[in-house]
């Protein structure tokens, strides 16, 4: 099951990178409900969370994490299979009711985010399940990164409501415009279920003590949550400095260039505690 996951997480991203490549070729708008950005960031995205969950899961005492798992890869290629065929049709993936196949599409993308947040709360529960074999650092860094996780999802569910109210009302464009302004709080807390733990990982490569790899990863947790809930808020208040897709992907951006600042404040301490290297002569 393992190896099927990191197959389909491979390919999702593989999709999604295809796809910003007919971007470049082809052109078209960037932001909106009809864009080839759709395809790409919903690939890049699924197809790193399907990677993620795949590797994060073995540290879960959970008798059904490979399933869920599998459940989670596969809820995850039709989102991005639904989302890419309504791209190359040029028509809305979400929300869009005018013809009964868009509607079963637009239905189905829903329910799949329905079962996506379900897994993420499951697995949320079960991580904060006390289990022997975790270092403190890696523990923290699991439940702090499924955590997120489950905020992310939670923001994920708040932007599919709003759409559906609006699309029940009859201003189904509204919709597009209310889903998506909550998009820089959804993004900024999907992927620290992967920078918190890899983070942890890479600190165990390094020659600090236990103490200090807990203390950098919670240094990097204090941050984190506090760059994603300053974002979020200013989501939630309407505040968009650039445009929600932009602000997405400038989100996870900064996230990873902070989670590879942490990692190098790290490996300069461990040097700086190390010493400069004596070099002795023989005579």
């Amino acid at each position: 099951m393992p190896r099927l996951c990191y197959l389909i997480g491979a390919l999702l991203v593989l999709a999604g990178l295809v796809h910003l490549g007919v971007f470049v070729v082809d052109g078209g708008p960037w932001e909106g409900a009809v864009s080839w950005r759709k395809p790409f960031t919903f690939g890049v995205s699924f197809g790193l969370s399907v990677l993620t969950l795949t590797w994060v899961s073995r540290f879960l005492r959970l008798r059904a994490g490979p399933y869920l798992i599998g459940a989670f890869a596969v809820a995850s290629t039709v989102e991005v299979t639904l989302i890419t065929v309504q791209a190359w049709r040029s028509v809305p993936s979400h929300f869009n009711m005018e013809t009964a196949f868009d509607t079963a599409v637009a239905r189905t993308l829903a329910a799949g985010g329905v079962v996506l947040i379900a897994i993420a709360v499951t697995m949320t529960i079960a991580v904060f399940r006390p289990g022997p074999g975790l270092a403190p650092s890696m523990r923290l860094a699991v439940r702090a990164g499924f955590a997120t996780l489950l905020a992310a999802m939670v923001f994920g569910g708040i932007m599919i409501a709003r759409g559906v109210v609006e699309v029940v009302t009859g201003d189904q464009r509204l919709a597009y415009t209310v889903a998506t302004a909550l998009k820089p709080a959804h993004a900024v807390f999907m992927h620290g279920v992967l920078l918190l733990p890899a983070l942890a990982w890479l600190l165990t490569r390094t020659s600090h003590p236990e103490e200090a790899r807990l203390r950098l990863v919670r240094l990097a947790t204090w941050i984190y949550v506090t760059v994603a809930t300053a974002v979020s808020a200013l989501a939630v208040a309407g505040v968009t400095p650039v445009s929600p897709s932009t602000a997405s992907i400038l989100c996870a951006g900064a996230i990873s260039g902070l989670a590879i600042a942490v990692l190098a404040l790290g490996w300069i301490k461990d040097r700086r505690r190390r010493g400069p290297h004596k070099v002795t002569q023989r005579v």
